[in-house]
């Protein structure tokens, strides 16, 4: 049985379609077909060309038929992207030879119903941020957890995030950084107008909720990963969950995440005083 692979780059950079192009040559040249239309369905893996913005793009069509994404880097930070433009030559013999491995990442389930009745679900893989609908105006949002509210205050949005979007929007937004394969959810207010407006973690199995208090017919909007922008008018309430189906990374890499932090933040690390890596 013939072998497929999808691979997606950004169409509007041209360095991205010349790498994409070669990537394509190269897999071909090894009996491998490559699908450039943007179709997950038959395929093994989805090899995405481009930034972080990129591989949410093709997490969409990907996650729906369950593929594993292996992301190469052409953007700036990266963090979903396995591997640098560099190493391309390096991934196409990686990937003729299954030489990689395929680890989950949790999802979010995001419900909204707002006060008309009206209910619209959507799914994120870093984050659902409920932002202010008008810029002059602040979110009036009450927050719970499990069924509890927790508190109320004004803001200019609140980040419901997975640990993969630790590192996104919930980390510009003072959150803590969470290791991806911790299971939790993250809660981390933005600008918020209170005292009490701390980041929070809380479990998997528990069940996040916004509810956009009717003041003043404050309006919200709800987006889901940076792509996709749900209405939350005054009255409506956000319920965001842990997913029912993850997203697939294909990994080639042992290092740790430790690694990847210091590598795409660069931190310093100087005066380190750890044990030597063994030759």
């Amino acid at each position: 049985m013939s072998r497929r692979i999808l691979v997606v780059c950004h169409e509007g950079r041209p360095d991205a379609v010349y790498a994409a192009d070669n990537l394509s040559a190269a897999l071909d040249a090894n009996g491998i077909e490559t699908i450039r239309d943007g179709s997950a369905e038959g395929v093994e893996l989805a090899i995405v060309l481009g930034g972080d913005g990129t591989i949410l793009r093709a997490a969409e069509v990907a996650r729906r038929h369950d593929v594993p994404l292996l992301g190469v880097n052409l953007g700036h930070v990266g963090f979903l992207a396995e591997a640098e433009e560099e190493a391309l030559p390096d991934v196409v013999d990686r990937v003729v030879a299954r030489d990689y491995l395929v680890e989950e990442r949790m999802t979010l389930d995001i419900t909204i119903t707002r006060p008309d009745g009206t209910v619209e679900r959507d799914w994120a893989i870093n984050e659902a941020a409920v932002e202010k609908g008008a810029r002059a105006r602040m979110v009036e949002a009450t927050i719970g957890v499990d069924g509890r509210g927790l508190s109320t205050f004004g803001c200019d949005g609140i980040v419901l995030a997975t640990p993969t979007g630790s590192t996104a929007y919930a980390f510009s937004g003072g959150g803590p950084i969470v290791w991806p394969d911790v299971e939790a959810l993250l809660v981390v207010p933005v600008a918020a107008h209170a005292l009490f407006a701390r980041p929070l973690v809380v479990g998997p199995s528990s069940v996040l909720e916004v509810e956009v208090l009717p003041y003043e017919e404050k309006h919200a909007v709800v987006w889901c990963d940076g792509r996709r922008m749900l209405d939350a008018p005054a009255g409506s309430r956000i319920r965001v969950c842990r997913g029912a189906q993850p997203v697939r990374l294909a990994r080639m890499s042992h290092v740790p995440f430790s690694g990847r932090l210091v590598a795409k933040f660069h931190l310093p690390v100087q005066g380190w005083r750890g044990v030597r890596e063994r030759a």
